[in-house]
C-alpha cells in the first residue's frame, strides 16, 4: 500500500508561506507514534526539500541525543529511499534518485517490499494521488492557522472519495487516518 503521510495546519497548510513547517515538531509521545509507524515501512519516497529536511538523521550525530532520536534515527537510516529531484545530482545514506517516471518508480518501489510504502512532498502526493497510487491518507492536523503557504494537497482534477479509518488525538495534534475508496468494477 502506499500511504501518504503530512503534517498539517488547520487551515490546511503543511508549511508557511516562508516554507517553514517547525510547528510540526513533534513532543515526545507524538515522536513515539511516528517511531512507531516508520518501522513498519518497506521505503519512503519524497521530494528533495523533504528529503533534504530529514537527511540529518542518517548524517548528523547531534541527532542521536537521546535513546529516542537514536532509535528513530537507525529505523530512519535503515529505511529505503527514493528521491524526486531536477536539481540534486546525488543523495547520500540508504537513498537513491529517481530516474524514470513517477508511475514507474512507484511502481517499482511498491513491488520492492511486501512492507507498506509512504510518500512525503505536496506535489508528488498530487501526483501520485492523480495516478491512483494512494491508498491511505495519514494526516498530523496541528492546532495552528499558518494564515497561507503550501497547501496540504494542491488541486486534483477529479474528486478522490475517502472513508474514515481512524482518528487519535494527541496532546499536540490530532491524528486522521483515511482510506481511499476504489470502486469495484
Amino acid at each position: 500500500m502506499l500511504l501518504l503521510s503530512m503534517g498539517v495546519s488547520v487551515d490546511g497548510f503543511i508549511s508557511d508561506r516562508d516554507g517553514d513547517f517547525n510547528w510540526t515538531v513533534p513532543d515526545d509521545g507524538l515522536f513515539a507514534f511516528h517511531t512507531e509507524r516508520v518501522a513498519e515501512l518497506g521505503a519512503f519516497v519524497c521530494g528533495r526539500r523533504l528529503y533534504e529536511a530529514m537527511v540529518v538523521w542518517e548524517t548528523d550525530p547531534r541527532m542521536r541525543e537521546n535513546e529516542a532520536h537514536a532509535a528513530f534515527a537507525d529505523i530512519w537510516t535503515a529505511l529505503p529511499k527514493v528521491v524526486f529531484s531536477r536539481t540534486l545530482t546525488a543523495v547520500e545514506g540508504n537513498a537513491r534518485l529517481a530516474r524514470g517516471p513517477l508511475a514507474d518508480e512507484l511502481t517499482a518501489v511498491l513491488d520492492s517490499t511486501d512492507a507498506d510504502v509512504e510518500i512525503g512532498g505536496a506535489d508528488l502526493a498530487r501526483q501520485a494521488i492523480e495516478l491512483g497510487f494512494v491508498d491511505e491518507f495519514r494526516i498530523f492536523r496541528y492546532p495552528i492557522i499558518v494564515g497561507g503557504g503550501t497547501p496540504l494537497l494542491p488541486p486534483v482534477t477529479s474528486p478522490v472519495q475517502l472513508r474514515l479509518a481512524e482518528t487519535r488525538t494527541y496532546e499536540q495534534v490530532v491524528f486522521e487516518r483515511y482510506l481511499r475508496v476504489r470502486d469495484e468494477a
